[in-house]
């Protein structure tokens, strides 16, 4: 089996090191090879499974290179894609069949483009974390900024489980599938948690006006939904091992001391995912 991914981010890397182990052989695609067609063309003639981390820019850059030969491919194909496509729920459940009303315009373009491929399974992401890059490693950093904004919840999920999902992916049909954690909590909360971790004491809230924030990070302030993720476990048997942001927490929190921090409390949807 040989995967070929573009875009080898925090994600796909672990998805790329849990599937080593059984035999597949991994090639990877960053930006800077895009130009070495004759390269690029035949790890994709060759692969037997496809997958996209690249976020757009003004385009999905990886289609704009080389959607042809990928929509000629007989390859599994994946995307990581965003729940942001999703836009502002007011705090409703939403799942597959929602309607995409996201406030970025190409990340809208690229999950459809990439939907629109006849065996692609794109998995919209709400906000990833893990090791290295959780909650536990802002407060540890000194870098947790608990922002009060009444009535706001965000989903998330860990790196882990989208690994899962995402080979779970493997053999199920294509289309999108959101995966999620079952408990979409405030940001503030999960910041606290992984306080009382640390056996530290939770900053106080602030207001969202008094918060110095990113514009990205302020603009995800603006949305409030809950992701649904029942298609996922209906049509690909996945489960989480972390269902909720406490058992993930906790078992980042036995592992190891944290060690960096991420520099908002956004989801990664700006870089690799």
């Amino acid at each position: 089996m040989r995967l070929l991914i573009f875009g080898p981010g925090y994600t796909a890397s672990r998805i790329a090191d849990a599937l080593a182990p059984g035999g597949w052989r991994i090639a990877s695609v960053r930006r800077a090879d895009y130009a070495d067609r004759s390269r690029v063309a035949f790890e994709i003639a060759h692969a037997t499974h496809i997958l996209s981390s690249v976020p757009p820019t003004d385009v999905d850059p990886v289609l704009a290179a080389y959607g042809a030969e990928i929509a000629a491919s007989r390859a599994w194909l994946g995307y990581l894609s965003s729940t942001g496509v999703y836009g502002d729920s007011g705090g409703a459940w939403v799942d597959e069949s929602a309607p995409l009303t996201g406030r970025r315009g190409p990340r809208l373009a690229a999950d459809a483009a990439w939907c629109a491929l006849p065996n692609a399974r794109v998995f919209r992401l709400p906000g990833i974390y893990g090791p290295g890059r959780s909650a536990l490693d802002r407060v540890a950093a000194g870098a947790a900024v608990r922002v009060a904004v009444p009535g706001q919840v965000f989903s998330r999920v860990h790196v882990d489980d989208i690994v899962r999902g995402v080979i779970a992916g493997f053999d199920g049909p294509p289309g999108a599938y959101n995966l999620a954690d079952d408990l979409p909590a405030p940001q503030s909360d999960v910041l606290a948690y992984a306080a009382t971790l640390l056996g530290l004491e939770p900053t106080p809230e602030i207001p969202l006006e008094q918060a110095q924030l990113s514009p990205q990070a302020r603009a995800f302030y603006a949305e409030n939904r809950r992701i649904a993720s029942g298609k996922a476990r209906r049509l690909l048997g996945w489960r989480p091992l972390y269902p909720t942001y406490r058992l993930g927490l906790r078992a980042l929190s036995a592992m190891t001391s944290p060690a960096s921090a991420s520099s908002d409390p956004a989801p990664a949807s700006s870089d690799q995912r």
